[in-house]
Order: structure tokens, then C-alpha cells, then sequence
């Protein structure tokens, strides 16, 4: 054993010691509590008022007794102590203290790490932390990361968890000042002084872009479809069988054992099922396999899977006892050929649409007491991820949700409502939380009446709707049912694998939103971010922190429009020319594309791939483009934007799309595919015309203006598409 190096005093006295952590930490407690104190090695917090929802049972205590050493467990209640009252007048004068508050999630984490890495240098004959060198720390890290391939060789591993290993000595050295009890040398410098996001190689794999990315299309779609699927059409049917399942057992209180009920009452209730056509309750195969293991049904007996307690309830007493059955058998045994068997729930299930429209299919096949219950689970599931890919709610603010949170609708306008949901805050926010209310989409708000029923009539306000939050198990429980055989049955499509978390539903939301005019501050608004850059690296939008992403989203919409402007000068080609007041521009545009190619054909035939120099050519106009919804906005000059104009900002660097009048805007063109958009609204200003009275004068030649702009852009569009096709003959 290696001698203590550079062996010196210390303190004896914790500067925690004694203390009463929740008033040290800022915990509030009810009035008739107390503790814990620093000096207990086990800190339960399962009274602090505000716990987050979210946090597990074992996540509500922070629990020492794991380290074996008396003075290392010391050193990590002292250092998670720092962490959790960095305002300390033993911690404020570090000077690599953090300064914020760290909460008791991320502190369990921190003293789990510990407890590892205590773990593996006692492992390595380590008796005291002044013995602790570069070295330990380096290989620590190097086992902690090992991942075995499939293989069985080892593989790297992820520079996450390397993060996380390089946080526990690290943390030690930091605040080693503070420590009264073992510490490290004052020269030790664990990874030479590295921090642990860039010493793992984090901040490299990252390369500033988000971890999480959105869900591909390919998951999304299905995923979404089936729960909207799950919840508008099943949970009616699965919520009316799951209240008779709940009042089953209060009915089955209420007999009585002694009652003998008559031979008659039986024969009835035979012939009351074999008249209405209703099978026999059937058991599960649990309880036949121990009916049979116990010698009370035979192998052979017709009537082995039949429940007979099911028909002794039926006639008033409990259960039916096996010396009632010789004289009923013969009445059973015919019953059971008229009629049949089955689970008891959803025997009578309701016609219902397929999801894939391919005619109608019962909503469920007869169910037994536990497939129910994975049933309701299934729909509690899908309430959750509809809530998380439609409302963009964090994990956190999912379990601070609760029975209640259902505002009343508001109607804005005749039939419009909006929906409300009240929650809370949690990131970023003081324990507890602050209140705050979402505006949700009517889907989201029937999703919370769903779970909010699933909790049944007796739960309280208050109740929490989604604890546990869905996590991984439970998604892939719900695409496991959506796959197998129950789902394929109502026409759902598969979803394939991929990683389905809250913040990759509440990536994509983001993502979707921002790619909308003006969505950058509507997902700051949705999202509930404290600022716009956070949104900004959320969205990919310029500006935004995540630089890899922003890239990749840039590059995707540079793509977009190179494509939609590479087959406009196609139609140009073929003599499908665009209309609109820019169209002289951009055919002027496309006349100059066409001379140069020639000019570059005639001067090197065999080295010019055409694609590849139109899209050079057409990349500098692509940039200009926005899209408007009934029209392309070539935005080349300011000062020539109409709405910039009629906003009196001729100065803005992007067009106000909701003041865009492109039949008369100089830098606005209409082709093929906004024909329809034009027909609406022509059709549209008609419809209400018509309805106006003779005294609405002003408005009726509002609309008329309305209907001859749309017939006019209308005419020009199929001018040009009718002189295509005039060539096309020709």
C-alpha cells in the first residue's frame, strides 16, 4: 500500500456540519417537519414542497451509505452540499465553485458518478485520495466508457458517458479547498486541466449542433397517425370497458358466499344466454392451467376454460362450488355448444373505420381483465406523445400536468375556439416551478379529457395525468401493439424503429414551426424558451447556437428552392412561361442562362454538364426566394417590394408575406401550381357576395375587386399554360 503523499492537517470540523439542509438549500417543508441534517448519511427529500412531478421515487434522496469509507462518504456530502448552496460562505469564495443552484436531479446524478468511482479506486488498492494521480483519473475514464461490440471486442464509447466519468474527479478537484475530511493533492490536475466536454471529445461530436434530432418523416407519420387514430376512435370503446371493469369488483363485494342459489336461477340465466346468443365467460389460461394443476377441471372436461363463478355472480352468490356441477353439467355443456366462450370484455365490440379507410372492423377482439389493462395503458401512452409532438411540452412539464388543467374554451370568433391548458415551468425556474398555460390545438386538449378519464370519476383535482412521464419501455410497448396483430387489424400503418423521446417530438415541433413565416418567434412563444436564441438553436434558424444543425437545415432549404427555381426554367424549356408582374424579370433571367450555355457549348462541348451549370447559374436567384402561398416572391430589391412599401419599411431585409398583393408587386410570379389557390379564393369572394345584402355596398365592391383580381391572374395563368400547348401541337 502506497504511503499518504504530501501528508498535511486537516480540518476536523465539516463547515456543513449540523446544518439543516432543506432551509440550507431553499427547500420549503410543511410546518411539523424537519431534517434532513448533514451529518445523517442517507438525505431523503420526499416532504420538500414542489418537488418536480417527474422525479422518480429513488431521484427524492440522495443516498451515501454505498461509500464504504467513512471519510470519503464525508468528502461527497460535502461536495454535494457545495453544489446545492453555492451562496455558502464556505463555498461562495472558491474559485472554481459553480455559481448556480444545482438541482437534486442533477446532483443525483453527480453522487452516483461518486459512488462509481470510489467504487473502482478502492478496486485499485486506493486507501486514501491524496494517493490518487493523472493516471487514475485517465484509466477510470477509459474503463467507464468500454462498450463491447456485437463482436465482443471493445468498442469506443460515447463521449456522453466519458463526460459524465471526467465529472467526478474533476468535481473532487475543484472544490478540494473546502474538504475537511480526504482530498486530492493541490498539484494534481486531473486531465491536465482539460474540462470534461472538451477532454471526452463532446463538444467535437456535437460540433455546437443539438444531440437530439427531430424525427425522420418516416417515423413521424405513422407514429402521429396512430395516436390521433388510438385516441378519437378506440378510447371512446376502451374508456366504457374500462369503467365496467372498475365497477366489477364492487358489484362481486357485494355478494354473499352463503346464498345457494336455486337450480332454477341457473337454468334461467343458461337459457337468458342462449337466447340472446351471449358465449359463456371464458377463464384465462393462467387459471385453467391451475384449475387443472389442483384437480379441479380435468384435462378432457368440455367445460375446463368455462368461468362458473362468472355464472355463480350472475345468480347472486360469490362463487360456485364444485358440488353444484354434476346436476347443472348436461345444461352447460349444451349451453357451451350453442353459444361458446369468450374473454369477458369487448365481447360486444362496435364497428369502427380502419384507420387505412379499407371498410369497418370491431375495435377490439374479446379481452381479458390484463389485456385491458395493457389496452388503457396504450391510450395513456398516446395521450402523452400526442401532448409531446403537438403541444412541444418538455419531459418535466408533461408530470405537471393534472387532473383540472383543462381550461374552459375560449371562443374567439363564431365556431373558432382556442384551448387552454394550465402547467408549469420547470426548467430554468425556481423549485417548484412557475405557472403558466399553453395554448394547444383541439387534438391536445381531447387528449388531456382522455387521461384525465382514465384516472376514473374518483380521481381528485390535482391528480398528476402523466406519472410516471412515457418513457422508451412504454413507447415501444405501444409500437409493439401498433405492429403486432391488434393493430394491423385496424388498418395502422407500422411504425418503424427509431428513438422516440419528448425532445426529439419537441425538436420536430420546433422545427415545423420555424419553417413557417414568423414561426421563429411563434416557437418561442409555443416552447415557452426565456430567449429567442434558444429557439433560434431549437429551429435552425440563423442566429441560433447549434451551428452544425443550422447548416444542415440551411442547406436543405438552399436545396428547396434550387429545386423549385431549376424546374421553372424547365417549364420555360418546354414554353410553360410564368405569369405575374415579375415575370418579364425572371424570363429575362432564363433568357441569359440559355445564351451562356450555348456560349459554354460552343467553347467546350465535351466539358459542360448542363445540370450542373444551371443550378450554378440559378443559385444566386434561388437565394431571393420566398414562399408565398399563392405566389413566388423574388425578393431582389427592396425598394421594389410592394409591401415593404405599403408598410413604410423599405429598409426590411425579408417580405411581409401577410401584406403580399402579388397580382401587383414588380418581383411576384404565379405559375401552374397556383391555380388552385386562386380558385379558392375567387370562389370563395363569390360565396360571400352572394350572401351580402343590398345596403353593403362598400363591401360587395370590395369582394368584386377581390373576384376580378383572382379572374384576371387566373386568365394569365392559363394564357401561358394554353400557349405551351398550342407549341406542344405545333
Amino acid at each position: 500500500m502506497m504511503p499518504p503523499l504530501n501528508p498535511r492537517p486537516r480540518r476536523l470540523v465539516s463547515p456543513f456540519a449540523g446544518a439543516e439542509l432543506c432551509p440550507l438549500f431553499g427547500f420549503a417543508l410543511p410546518l411539523d417537519v424537519t431534517g434532513p441534517f448533514f451529518d445523517e448519511d442517507r438525505w431523503p427529500f420526499d416532504e420538500v414542497i414542489g418537488l418536480p412531478a417527474y422525479l422518480r421515487p429513488n431521484q427524492r434522496a440522495l443516498d451515501f451509505t454505498s461509500i464504504v469509507d467513512r471519510e470519503w462518504r464525508l468528502t461527497a456530502k460535502e461536495y454535494i452540499a457545495a453544489l446545492m448552496a453555492p451562496l455558502h460562505d464556505a463555498v461562495r469564495d472558491l474559485a472554481h465553485a459553480e455559481r448556480t443552484v444545482q438541482t437534486l436531479t442533477t446532483c443525483h446524478g453527480k453522487l452516483s458518478e461518486l459512488i462509481r468511482w470510489f467504487k473502482w479506486l478502492t478496486e485499485q488498492g486506493i486507501t486514501d485520495l491524496e494517493q490518487v494521480t493523472n493516471y487514475h483519473c485517465t484509466t477510470y475514464v477509459d474503463v467507464r466508457a468500454e462498450k463491447l461490440g456485437d463482436d465482443g471486442e471493445v468498442v469506443a464509447g460515447s463521449p456522453s458517458t466519458r463526460a459524465v466519468a471526467m465529472g467526478a474527479p474533476i468535481g473532487l478537484a475543484q472544490y478540494r479547498a473546502l474538504f475537511s475530511g480526504q482530498k486530492f493533492r493541490a498539484d494534481l490536475r486531473p486531465f491536465d486541466g482539460a474540462s470534461a466536454a472538451g477532454g471526452s471529445g463532446r463538444t467535437a461530436e456535437l460540433g455546437g449542433a443539438n444531440k437530439v434530432q427531430s424525427l425522420a418523416s418516416e417515423v413521424q407519420q405513422p407514429l402521429l397517425a396512430a395516436v390521433l387514430y388510438v385516441i378519437k376512435t378506440l378510447a371512446p370503446h376502451t374508456l366504457s370497458e374500462a369503467e365496467a371493469k372498475r365497477k366489477r369488483p364492487a358489484a362481486d363485494r357485494s355478494l354473499t358466499s352463503h346464498k345457494h342459489p336455486k337450480r332454477e336461477a341457473f337454468l334461467r340465466n343458461l337459457e337468458r344466454r342462449v337466447e340472446s346468443g351471449e358465449p359463456l365467460e371464458l377463464m384465462t389460461p393462467a387459471a385453467v392451467k391451475d384449475a387443472r394443476a389442483r384437480g379441479l377441471r380435468g384435462d378432457n372436461d368440455p367445460l375446463a376454460a368455462v368461468s362458473l363463478s362468472a355464472l355463480a355472480r350472475e345468480c347472486g352468490t360469490r362463487q360456485f362450488y364444485g358440488a353444484w356441477l354434476p346436476a347443472l353439467r348436461p345444461n352447460l355443456e349444451r349451453a357451451l355448444a350453442l353459444v361458446g366462450f369468450c374473454a369477458p370484455y369487448g365481447r360486444h365490440a362496435a364497428e369502427v373505420d380502419r384507420a387505412d379507410g379499407q371498410g369497418q372492423v370491431a375495435w377490439t377482439e374479446p379481452l381479458f381483465s390484463t389485456e385491458l389493462k395493457f389496452l388503457v395503458g396504450y391510450l395513456a401512452t398516446a395521450c402523452g406523445l400526442a401532448v409531446a409532438a403537438l403541444a412541444g411540452m418538455r419531459h418535466c412539464e408533461l408530470g405537471e400536468l393534472v387532473v383540472g388543467c383543462r381550461q374552459p374554451p375560449l371562443e374567439i370568433a363564431p365556431g373558432l375556439f382556442r384551448y387552454r391548458l394550465a402547467g408549469k415551468l420547470i426548467k430554468g425556474q425556481p423549485l417548484g416551478g412557475v405557472r403558466d398555460e399553453w395554448v394547444v390545438t383541439r387534438e391536445v386538449y381531447e387528449a388531456i379529457e382522455v387521461a384525465e378519464r382514465l384516472l376514473g370519476p374518483d380521481a381528485a383535482p390535482g391528480t398528476s395525468l402523466f406519472h410516471p412521464v412515457f418513457c422508451d419501455t412504454t413507447y415501444q410497448n405501444f409500437r409493439t401493439w401498433v405492429n403486432g396483430p391488434a393493430g394491423q387489424r385496424l388498418g395502422l400503418a407500422p411504425i418503424p424503429e427509431g428513438a422516440v423521446t419528448p425532445r426529439a417530438l419537441r425538436r420536430t415541433l420546433a422545427v415545423e414551426i420555424a419553417y413557417r413565416p414568423g414561426g421563429l418567434f411563434a416557437a418561442k412563444l409555443q416552447l415557452k424558451h426565456l430567449s429567442v436564441a434558444t429557439t433560434e438553436g431549437y429551429a435552425a434558424r440563423p442566429g441560433g447556437a447549434q451551428a452544425k444543425f443550422l447548416a444542415e437545415i440551411n442547406e436543405l432549404e438552399e436545396e428547396r428552392n434550387i429545386g423549385i427555381l431549376t424546374d421553372v426554367y424547365r417549364d420555360y424549356q418546354r414554353g410553360i412561361m410564368p405569369s405575374g408582374p415579375g415575370a418579364r424579370d425572371l424570363i429575362s433571367l432564363f433568357t441569359s442562362v440559355d445564351g451562356r450555355l450555348h456560349e459554354l457549348i460552343e467553347l467546350a462541348p465535351q466539358l459542360v454538364d448542363s445540370d450542373q451549370e444551371v443550378v450554378a447559374m440559378l443559385t444566386a436567384r434561388a437565394h431571393t426566394l420566398h414562399l408565398g402561398t399563392a405566389n413566388y416572391c423574388w425578393f431582389i430589391d427592396p425598394a421594389k417590394a410592394l409591401c415593404l412599401r405599403l408598410a413604410g419599411t423599405p429598409d426590411a431585409d425579408r417580405p411581409l408575406a401577410g401584406m403580399c398583393d402579388s397580382a401587383r408587386c414588380p418581383q411576384a410570379t404565379h405559375h401552374s401550381c397556383h391555380r388552385p389557390v386562386w380558385e379558392e379564393s375567387r370562389q370563395t369572394a363569390k360565396v360571400f357576395i352572394g350572401s351580402l345584402s343590398r345596403r353593403q355596398k362598400t363591401e360587395r365592391a370590395r369582394l368584386e375587386a377581390s373576384v376580378a383580381r383572382a379572374e384576371r391572374v387566373l386568365a394569365e395563368i392559363d394564357q401561358v399554360a394554353a400557349g405551351s400547348a398550342g407549341k406542344d401541337e405545333i
